[in-house]
């Protein structure tokens, strides 16, 4: 599973400790003595309030972290409630256990007229049993939904980088036999140029094997890596490649995913070469800071030596991989027309 980015895992530290603040000064904001927090804490009833709130918080990671994995996901759901109603019970006796005092509210001293004589003690009971049983079923369930949620969201992304490590799986090897194939050529004719492409394959494979395996790169890699494929495509051709190669821009820190660029790049070059022919490709990269445009043309030339059924698997793969990882943040236009192959893709990036 992708790792949580650091920043991600400080949000939701913040997130919690929020969170928990905020649940404990529940008691402390709605009780009849909230103006005086020093008399409040000395008194009985206001202190057990407080430490049924600290143990709900307790319960709920409990329930989060042991009783839902152990018990409720393994379906052993007798142990999974059962092992909820003891706590309940803790909850509910603890707080006695631990303050003994007066269950009435003792209010300011005022005039005679003005006091209210005190509630029953059975009415106080009941009324805090009451709120005792829906502040832990609220406690419980949301605990329940929320891991729910996660696993949910977990399994989903899992299930969305096994898809991606596979879509990956089928690129590489695609490369990495067009880029021999170069090499070959160059060794063919016995070319000065063949070290040259040995080391710049070499730097090309290190991405691959090293930065392509994170979820995303610095964008800079990207763009190095599109710079190193067609500069051994020029010492494959030669001056006579027909290539017009531009960026615009500068990468700034943007990030990207790896390897959805190059199929783009592979497709232009596999079907748009042809010394007996009038060929033409055209590559443009345009940086923002917060959006890349990328556009490949590519006139169609006739080849003889492309195995039937192989044309657009990078292309199809790079399509599912951008509705994988873009989905909403991206366009992307393909022109297959009968004389030329054209690629428009606009990138939100991150």
């Amino acid at each position: 599973m992708t790792p949580v980015p650091t920043g991600d895992k400080i949000r939701q530290l913040l997130i919690h400790i929020a969170g928990c603040v905020t649940f404990l000064a529940l008691p402390i904001v709605f009780s009849p003595d909230a103006s005086n927090l020093y008399d409040l804490l000395r008194f009985p009833p206001a202190m057990r309030e407080f430490i049924v709130y600290v143990l709900l918080l307790l319960f709920f990671y409990f329930n989060f972290f042991w009783l839902i994995p152990t018990f409720y996901f393994r379906r052993k759901y007798i142990s999974f409630f059962a092992l909820a109603i003891v706590c309940f019970g803790l909850i509910v006796l603890l707080p006695n256990a631990l303050i003994a005092g007066d269950n009435v509210f003792h209010h300011r001293p005022g005039p005679p007229h003005f006091r209210m004589p005190p509630e029953p003690r059975k009415h106080f009971i009941l009324v805090d049993m009451g709120h005792q049983i829906f502040l832990f079923l609220a406690v419980f369930f949301f605990s329940l939904i929320l891991k729910i949620r996660n696993r949910w969201k977990q399994a989903e992304q899992e299930k969305l980088n096994a898809e991606l490590s596979y879509l990956k799986a089928q690129i590489n090897p695609h490369f990495l036999f067009n880029v021999l194939n170069s090499i070959y050529s160059l060794a063919v004719v016995k070319s000065d140029e063949t070290p040259t492409a040995v080391i710049k394959l070499s730097g090309m494979m290190r991405y691959v094997l090293n930065d392509a395996s994170h979820h995303m790169v610095p964008l800079s890699r990207e763009v190095d890596y599109i710079r190193d494929y067609i500069e051994l495509q020029r010492i494959r051709f030669g001056a006579s490649l027909p290539l017009t190669y531009t960026v615009n821009g500068t990468p700034s820190g943007q990030l990207i995913a790896p390897l959805i660029l190059i199929s783009f790049v592979e497709n232009a070059f596999k079907y748009g070469i042809n010394a007996a022919e009038d060929a033409e490709i055209k590559i443009d990269i345009r940086i923002d800071e917060q959006t890349l445009q990328f556009q490949v043309f590519n006139k169609k030339v006739s080849f003889n030596d492309i195995p039937a059924g192989s044309s657009g698997l990078g292309i199809e793969n790079t399509k599912k991989r951008l509705e994988l990882l873009y989905s909403g943040r991206h366009t992307l236009d393909i022109t297959d027309a009968a004389d030329h192959f054209s690629v428009s893709l606009l990138l939100q990036l991150i």
